[in-house]
């Protein structure tokens, strides 16, 4: 028996990616029916999708997700079509509102997520609330609804109500057959690629780092999950061989979970967002610009919260590589 101190038990899941010593495993079973009782009895997959009216919003979202001892295993910003956003709400075709929810829901950009947790359906769908906002703010004023939406249908977000629900539409957003589900909303100009780092990730920091960037009136008009494996870490990082001693740490680092990656657009984009990130060192950052996301989130050289494109002839090339190259 080795102790390795960098694997936790909330990490022990079917169908997570784990370093352990540099190398990366897939786990893809319990190894025993008491193991499988143990820890994966209780759990559960859902879909949490927010709505445009809240996208801005999804730091908070993320933040009373997290709180709830959720994690998001896979999330995607995406725009729907009114016949997408049709087939996604097909057992509400013959409701009255169905036209004005459609109308709704294709109108912006949405961000589908899966959580994962013990009793992950119903616990979303009680942090969501009841579907009424008003409803919710007299019966639940400490739920999402109470606190962000407007009516019935502005109502934050959509939650699975059943195993077979959930089991639909996360397929529809993210299939685990042939195809991509609906396409990611990146533009690819006038744009700077940022990266949460898995740590950050891990950390359950991602809303907060999310809320920084947004108050910082920084627009992210894309963003997705990714399980970076070292191949593509290696070439991404590519820049940064022989220029940086930390290049090896970098690699296993940005493999080591998921990672959140957004397109942040905007002009002069990549300059005020690289000083917003504040310089690599998150103790110098901390001494010389404590506002900073790095001085506010980082711990090391390495595991600093966030990579930011550093030159800008390269940030429309970096968000290129994982909105076009990795999203599945």
């Amino acid at each position: 028996m080795t102790k390795y101190d960098d694997l936790h038990q909330e990490d022990l899941f079917v169908g997570n990616r784990v370093n352990v010593f540099s190398r990366q495993l897939n786990l893809i079973e319990y190894g025993d029916q008491y193991t499988a009782n143990k820890l994966g009895s209780k759990k559960e997959r859902t879909l949490a999708l927010i709505k445009p009216d809240v996208v801005t919003k999804i730091g908070d979202v993320l933040e009373l997700i997290y709180s709830s001892n959720l994690i998001v295993t896979k999330a995607k910003m995406t725009k729907l079509s009114w016949s997408q956003a049709s087939d996604f709400y097909v057992e509400h075709q013959t409701k009255p509102f169905f036209n004005n929810l459609m109308q709704f829901v294709s109108s912006g950009p949405v961000v589908a997520m899966e959580l994962m947790g013990d009793e992950a359906i119903s616990i979303w769908r009680r942090l969501l609330g009841p579907a009424d906002s008003a409803v919710a703010r007299r019966e639940a004023p400490q739920s999402v609804r109470a606190q962000f939406g407007t009516d019935g249908i502005k109502n934050v977000g959509h939650g699975s109500d059943s195993f077979a629900a959930a089991a639909r539409e996360l397929e529809f957003f993210f299939p685990s057959t042939i195809g991509h589900g609906p396409y990611n909303t990146a533009i690819y100009t006038d744009c700077t690629c940022c990266i949460i780092k898995p740590h950050a990730i891990s950390d359950g920091l991602s809303g907060r780092i999310l809320n920084s960037i947004s108050s910082a009136g920084f627009e992210i008009s894309a963003l997705e999950m990714f399980n970076v494996d070292r191949a593509n870490a290696e070439e991404f990082y590519e820049v940064y061989k022989g220029v940086v001693t930390e290049y090896p740490s970098m690699v296993t680092e940005l493999c080591s979970g998921p990672c959140m990656v957004l397109e942040i657009h905007g002009t002069d984009t990549p300059k005020s967002f690289r000083e917003f990130c504040g310089p690599a060192d998150p103790e110098i950052a901390r001494h010389l610009r404590p506002t900073t996301l790095r001085a506010l989130y980082g711990k090391d050289k390495v595991k600093n919260a966030v990579h930011c494109t550093d030159l800008p002839e390269d940030s429309v090339l970096e968000v290129q590589y994982f909105f076009k190259i990795l999203s599945g």
